[in-house]
């Protein structure tokens, strides 16, 4: 994986925390992450180039009026006042090497100098075993603060652990195997069409990333939601509010965001959002 600065861009060393999607079900992750960029007003500062990510080319997401900035697949957008990175991935991974993804991801996020990873993801509705809505969305973290994916910070903030979190877990443990160096055989990871029913969180895209940023040394932080296809609007809003507290990033009414400042292609995507404050 190769940076490549924008003209008469440069990352700011600063900017010690790394914000990036997940591919997943509904697209939140990459959602969240235009609604941040956008309303953190965060400024491109380059792209990021890998072979394993599947090429495409579109107009600019954030500004109502073409400009010729074209969108490519690994976009990197620096907020220095909230020493932030935000990476926004538009496009999947060839099929069978989100592993090298992975890998390369973290590599470019060692040799950047970031120390704290937030991968903003979700998971398939259909999959919730344990369903409580009480309390409206609920958010989901797995963390690299401790060995059972727990984190204090987290729980103070009213998320919950990802109960199917299991390191002995054999996908689990080929994808730590993997990410620490070790020769995992092959066959310990099962076909797609052998998926048991706990094989399916492992073998998420968001998976890969925690262990490779994790066995790196990086503090990781997932935060997951759970979805179905369609309109996703308020479990992106949900995931961009988590990220942001999370990030200790406290917002003012002066443009770096009381509100939310709604990306441009959500507006032809989708209509007026819904009225909905940060805080």
């Amino acid at each position: 994986m190769e940076f490549l600065p924008g003209k008469g861009k440069a990352a700011h060393g600063d900017c010690t925390a790394l914000v990036l999607p997940a591919l997943s079900i509904g697209n939140v992750g990459q959602l969240a992450v235009d609604l941040l960029v956008s309303t953190l007003r965060a400024e491109r500062i380059g792209f990021l180039d890998d072979p394993n990510v599947l090429p495409c080319v579109g107009n600019d997401a954030y500004g109502p009026v073409p400009s010729g900035e074209l969108a490519l697949p690994l976009e990197a957008y620096d907020s220095p006042s909230n020493a932030a990175t935000l990476v926004q991935q538009r496009s999947p991974v060839v099929k069978g090497m989100m592993i090298e993804f992975a890998k390369n991801l973290a590599d470019f996020a060692v040799s950047s100098g970031k120390k704290h990873i937030v991968v903003l993801s979700s998971l398939d509705f259909g999959r919730w075993q344990r369903i409580d809505t009480s309390s409206g969305l609920q958010t989901y973290y797995l963390s690299s603060s401790s060995s059972d994916g727990s984190d204090d910070q987290c729980e103070q903030f009213g998320w919950k652990r990802l109960p199917e979190f299991n390191p002995d877990q054999r996908c689990w443990k080929y994808l730590s195997t993997l990410a620490e160096g070790g020769n995992a055989a092959q066959e310990g990871l099962p076909a797609e069409d052998d998926l048991e029913e706990d094989d399916y969180y492992p073998s998420l895209p968001f998976a890969a990333l925690f262990s490779f940023f994790k066995a790196k040394g990086l503090k990781v932080t997932c935060l997951l939601c759970y979805c179905s296809e369609g309109d996703n609007m308020s479990d992106a809003f949900h995931l961009a509010e988590a990220a942001l507290k999370l990030l200790g990033v406290r917002t003012n009414s002066s443009g770096h965001g009381g509100d939310w400042i709604i990306p441009y292609s959500w507006k032809t995507l989708y209509g007026p959002p819904p009225d909905i404050s940060i805080f």
